[in-house]
This record gives structure tokens, C-alpha cells and sequence, in this order.
């Protein structure tokens, strides 16, 4: 990306905002392009000015995050949505995913975690909280198991079920690389081609569909 990260901020704390504007503003890959205090408002704002990233708060007054998200997946699927939110709820964090959020940060992370959780959202990579992906498993588990996994299983070639195994499992392109023995530009080919054929958006919605669908065994 040629150009400095634009970065729309939807929290119903001022002071939270005023916060996060400050940090961003202090490396110059970050232009804060706008502010929003609910998210209805977010949704607008994202439509006029069109950000690379939007930070959203999952609780706010009027529309919650969880609709925000759907919103602005529909009006500005080209805008990259990052949850930044206080809550641990394993629900919140598979529908936001579900509903095509690029990523589920909390509040509690390390500063440099969430600059580059916003460098990598921007790049259309997706990222989540480590303390988050356990979570994540666990909650899609409890979900359907199974259902459709051998329809699913025909969509994808061999190498490609080992892939999205390994995607489940949290691993980067260069550990998948390494592991199967792979030019690393080969994993990004099989990658892209695993979100094509399951209409998918991010490499953690594929984390979820394995584990829902069947494709990744228990431990």
C-alpha cells in the first residue's frame, strides 16, 4: 500500500477515540480519516469516506456492532472492519466473523498487536486476539459439527484440505510452507482458491467453516 492507511474510528467513548487517534497518529503509516460515536453513524461516515480499516466497538447505543458489521459488509464490502471491543463472548466473535468482520481485536491488547492487527486488516489479511482463538474453535464446535462435510470435502482438492487444516489450527503461510514442503507463493494460490470455492472472505471464516463443516478433527 502506496498510501498512508486510511482508518475510520466508530466508539461511543470519546475518550477511547481520542485515545487511539492519538496513537496512530504518532506513526505515520496511519491517516485517521474520521470518527463516529454509534454505529449507524459509522456505516455513513465508511460510505462517504471510504477508510482502508474501520475500528468498531461492538456495544454501542442504536445499531449494536453485530448489525454495523453486516451494514457495512453490504454498503462498503470494499472497507475492512476490525471488532475492538471488551468482550470475550465467544458468540459475539463468530457472528461478527460470520458477518464478514476482517478481524476480533479486544481492548486489552498489546499496543504494537494493534498496530499491526490494522497493517495486516489492510493488507485483507484477517486477525483475531490470541486469547480470542481458542474461543473460536471451541464456540464453532459447539455449533453444527459435521454437517455437509463430505460435500464439502469434494469441493476441495487434497492439498487443499490439508490447507484449510492447517488454517484452523492458526498456522501462517510460511509455517504451512515449511510443514508441506511448498514454495510459500503455492500456499497463497491454494488459499485464495479455498475462499473461491467456499464463497469465503478471510482466512478466519475458513477457520470456522473447517471446524463446523467436519474438516478439522478434534484434539
Amino acid at each position: 500500500m502506496n498510501h498512508p492507511i486510511r482508518v475510520l474510528i466508530v466508539d461511543d467513548h470519546t475518550l477511547f477515540r481520542s485515545g487511539i487517534k492519538a496513537l496512530l497518529q504518532r506513526h505515520e503509516d496511519f491517516e485517521i480519516v474520521g470518527e463516529a460515536g454509534d454505529g449507524l453513524e459509522g456505516v455513513k461516515r465508511a460510505k462517504s469516506l471510504q477508510p482502508d480499516v474501520v475500528l468498531l466497538d461492538l456495544h454501542m447505543p442504536g445499531i449494536s456492532g453485530r448489525e454495523a458489521v453486516k451494514l457495512l459488509a453490504e454498503e462498503v464490502p470494499e472497507c475492512n472492519v476490525l471488532l475492538l471491543t471488551v468482550s470475550e463472548d465467544a458468540e459475539d466473535l463468530i457472528e461478527t466473523i460470520r458477518a464478514g468482520a476482517r478481524g476480533y481485536l479486544l481492548k486489552n491488547i498489546e499496543t504494537e498487536f494493534l498496530l499491526n492487527a490494522i497493517r495486516a486488516a489492510a493488507r485483507g489479511e484477517s486477525v483475531v486476539s490470541p486469547q480470542m482463538t481458542g474461543k473460536l474453535l471451541m464456540g464453532v464446535r459447539m455449533g453444527k459439527e459435521g454437517g455437509g462435510a463430505e460435500e464439502d470435502r469434494e469441493k476441495l482438492s487434497p492439498r487443499e484440505r490439508e490447507i484449510i487444516t492447517h488454517l484452523a489450527r492458526g498456522a501462517s503461510n510460511k509455517e504451512m510452507a515449511r510443514t508441506l514442503n511448498v514454495a510459500e507463493s503455492t500456499v497463497k494460490i491454494h488459499v485464495q482458491n479455498i475462499l473461491k470455492k467456499l464463497h469465503l472472505t478471510s482466512r478466519v471464516q475458513a477457520a470456522v467453516y473447517a471446524v463446523e463443516h467436519g474438516l478439522v478433527q478434534k484434539d
